[in-house]
């Protein structure tokens, strides 16, 4: 049964004018070390960044909680399989309240093209 759906458009130029003004402070404040690694990779990885980021806010919005619930940036991982698929791995208090209420399942999809990153999460229960 599906228990919520999220989207959300973020716009790279936007993040990569943080990372330039805010640089490792702000990629370790928001990212895990494996998901900055994956991210620095890429030529491009403001891309990446934003991708990332637009999943961790798809997620709060497909679990109905936003920011107010005391869910952490980090505690929403994205990684990626040897094929380049996305998934989320959930830390602490988000895989608390994901257990809470049964959640089975993270299903997520990124895309980005000129200036956007969008990210959609599909949560099963």
């Amino acid at each position: 049964m599906i228990f919520g759906v999220g989207v959300d458009l973020v716009k790279i130029p936007r993040v990569k004018e943080v990372i330039t003004q805010w640089g490792d402070r702000f990629k370790n404040r928001v990212f895990s070390q494996g998901e900055i690694t994956y991210c620095e990779r890429s030529v491009r990885s403001e891309e990446r960044y934003a991708s990332h980021f637009a999943v961790k806010e798809a997620f709060l919005k497909a679990l109905g909680t936003g920011w107010g619930r005391g869910i952490g940036i980090r505690d929403i991982e994205v990684r990626r399989n040897e094929a380049g698929k996305p998934s989320v791995l959930l830390h602490r208090k988000a895989k608390k309240m994901a257990d809470e209420i049964g959640i089975t399942n993270v299903h997520t999809s990124i895309s980005h093209d000129g200036e956007y990153a969008v990210a959609v999460v599909v949560l099963e229960k």
